[in-house]
């Protein structure tokens, strides 16, 4: 893969780093509930923090990158429909659509994983999978907390 190829990986997954990111900063903003408004501002600044770390490895491909262990994938998102976003909804609605999104995330990084022959930009997209996946997994351990409350 040249460096035009490469360069426009980066591109692609910083744009969609930065869509991740004003969507969840828009929801964070227009949310009625207030735990809902915190749940979507911390994974706004999770994707800001996503897409600065592309725009450094963009910049030098080479530079270290702490690997993830993977996360323990449950499928609790594959089995969730997608709510639509709006301005009521409950926290068990907000983590739904969230884990939803990073279940695409996670996918759409594991795409570009396979499609690397480099086996250096393979590793780093496969990285940033499992940084999605252990996203997904925290989201979705939350939404069987919120979802389904234990009742005595």
């Amino acid at each position: 893969m040249n460096f035009e190829e490469t360069g426009k990986l980066f591109n692609l997954a910083i744009a969609r780093e930065i869509e991740a990111n004003d969507f969840y900063a828009k929801a964070a903003k227009t949310a009625l509930d207030t735990s809902v408004r915190a749940i979507f501002a911390d994974l706004a600044k999770d994707e800001l923090a996503h897409m600065e770390l592309l725009e450094r490895l963009r910049a030098d491909p080479t530079l270290p990158m702490k690997m993830h262990k993977p996360a323990m994938d449950y499928k609790v998102a594959e089995e969730v429909d997608l709510p639509t976003l709006s301005t009521h909804m409950k926290p068990a609605e907000a983590i739904a659509l969230a884990m939803k999104t990073e279940q695409r995330a996670m996918e759409f990084y594991a795409g570009m994983a396979a499609q690397c022959a480099d086996q250096e930009l393979k590793g780093i997209f496969q990285s940033l999978a499992e940084m999605e996946a252990g996203h997904k997994c925290r989201l979705e351990a939350l939404f069987v907390d919120i979802g389904f409350p234990e009742s005595f």
